[in-house]
């Protein structure tokens, strides 16, 4: 078997592997990074790329004054009930180290818009990435380059060498890469993958998709098989119903990564109408978002594939839909409930402090999943459907006497991430029992290791804090 041989071996080309892989190389390391998609860029891409953090210039531009004890103390206000279950140790190097970790990646030339309120947030810390998230992977693959790390996709890692309990590299496609001083797996979490999902969740989750259909814990499983050991893998966020995505790229995804763009972009939020801005911004809150659950209180229903009524839509009708024939669906609505999510404050969707989705919105960017009529025979042929069997699925319910008739779809049901990440240190090396795997560490999801990361930006937060701290401590391992 061809081998090669680096001082460190990075798994997985997200944003934790990329930052991961930038300081080793910064500090000396020989560093290669392995992504088994021909693209890298992991659950990052996919992700509304919000980072939440203190101490920002935005900030101090708007005279806020906001410090990591902070945020240290208004995290476990996301958690609730669950707060105990959180790694105070690691919470507190996340809001330590994220000023850093945000500045670092404005010296790189990513770009946001912020700072945002979210309560409970005492003070506004919500930064959105311009123009995309996409820009994250942008600049710091552009980076990682420069500076010689080798990056190579489209091969995937299988299993980790290891000699008695040190690990020395890994097995993977066309070969095995040794690792002389680390290896360190940013793999992700595993939200596609029906085993651990089952393991940890329950076989009901299992069923239910992801939004990143490559999150299959790859990290997870190798570290696993070294008698590692996953922490909160019952926690995730959803199952949640969102839109399929669209066939075609849309204009605000198609936006290049420039930095001057984004400046353009950030002053043009804050300087000019919104009514002029709506028409861009719509085409983003229309493609990535999930719809609100409130349209199911108000009246609007759901139907499978197959135009039949499955579910109570006002209990956890998520779940419900993975269970539908090619788990995906519609949502329909209604005479007065298509003219009340038409204005403020009943939307579709919403991005949070951007901007709000109506009816009209998705009617006008989202022609793929917006059907009316003016009777249900009609919509039934658009959908191609049984008139009978519509006809009966709304049979049961209240407000379908009257036009329009709208069909919101097809949607399906997914996980935006989850919470199981394995168990390590404070320096991000992957326990087994109590003690550290010698050579082995893990960031991102791979490496939540406990921490509880509810509200927006969090998550990428911890992907660069850690891949960034993991990257130093392996290149002087």
């Amino acid at each position: 078997m061809h081998q090669e041989v680096f001082d460190v071996v990075v798994i997985g080309g997200g944003g934790s592997g990329l930052a991961a892989a930038i300081e080793a190389r910064s500090a000396g390391a020989r560093v290669v990074l392995l992504e088994k998609n021909q693209k890298l860029g992991g659950s990052t891409v996919w992700s509304v790329g919000s980072i939440t953090t203190t101490g920002s210039p935005q900030q101090q531009r708007l005279l806020v004054y906001d410090t990591p004890d902070d945020h240290f103390r208004d995290m476990p206000l996301f958690a609730g009930d669950i707060a105990h279950r959180d790694n105070d140790e690691l919470r507190r190097i996340l809001c330590n180290e994220v000023p850093d970790a945000f500045r670092w990646l404005l010296s790189l030339g990513v770009r946001f818009f912020g700072p945002m309120p979210e309560p409970p947030h005492c003070q506004p810390r919500m930064h959105n990435v311009l123009p995309n998230s996409r820009s994250f992977i942008h600049h710091l693959e552009k980076h990682a380059s420069k500076i010689g790390v080798q990056i190579r996709t489209g091969v995937r890692a299988h299993k980790l060498i290891r000699d008695g309990r040190a690990v020395l590299g890994v097995e993977a496609d066309g070969g095995s890469f040794r690792a002389m001083k680390a290896v360190i797996l940013g793999a992700g979490d595993f939200t596609n993958d029906p085993v651990l999902k089952a393991r940890y969740m329950g076989e009901r989750e299992a069923k239910v998709e992801a939004v990143n259909e490559t999150a299959t814990g790859d990290g997870q499983k190798m570290a696993l098989e070294l008698g590692a050991r996953v922490i909160n893998g019952d926690l995730a966020l959803g199952p949640e119903i969102r839109f399929m995505a669209p066939p075609k790229t849309t204009f605000s995804q198609r936006l290049p990564p420039w930095p001057m763009l984004a400046q353009g972009m950030a002053w043009s939020m804050v300087h000019i109408p919104m009514r002029l801005l709506r028409p861009f911004i719509m085409s983003f809150i229309t493609t990535a978002l999930a719809p609100s659950l409130e349209l199911f209180r108000y009246g609007a229903i759901m139907i499978n594939r197959e135009g039949k009524r499955f579910c109570d839509e006002n209990d956890q009708p998520a779940y419900a839909l993975a269970e539908q024939p090619g788990k995906r669906g519609y949502i329909l609505m209604a005479g007065s409930v298509v003219q009340q999510f038409s204005k403020w404050p009943y939307f579709i969707s919403t991005a949070p402090g951007v901007a709000y989705a109506y009816i009209q919105d998705y009617r006008r960017n989202r022609p793929d999943v917006f059907n009316q009529a003016d009777d249900l025979s009609q919509l039934a042929a658009e959908l191609e459907l049984s008139p009978a069997v519509l006809g009966e699925a709304v049979s049961g319910a209240s407000g379908f006497d009257q036009p329009p008739f709208v069909a919101l779809g097809p949607v399906h049901s997914v996980f935006v991430h989850n919470e199981g990440g394995l168990a390590v240190d404070n320096q991000h090396r992957v326990l087994r029992g109590d003690e550290p795997i010698p050579g082995l560490y893990a960031v991102g999801s791979t490496g939540q290791g406990g921490l509880l990361l509810k509200g927006h930006g969090h998550h990428l937060a911890w992907a660069f804090v850690s891949g960034r701290r993991a990257g130093r401590f392996a290149a002087k391992n």
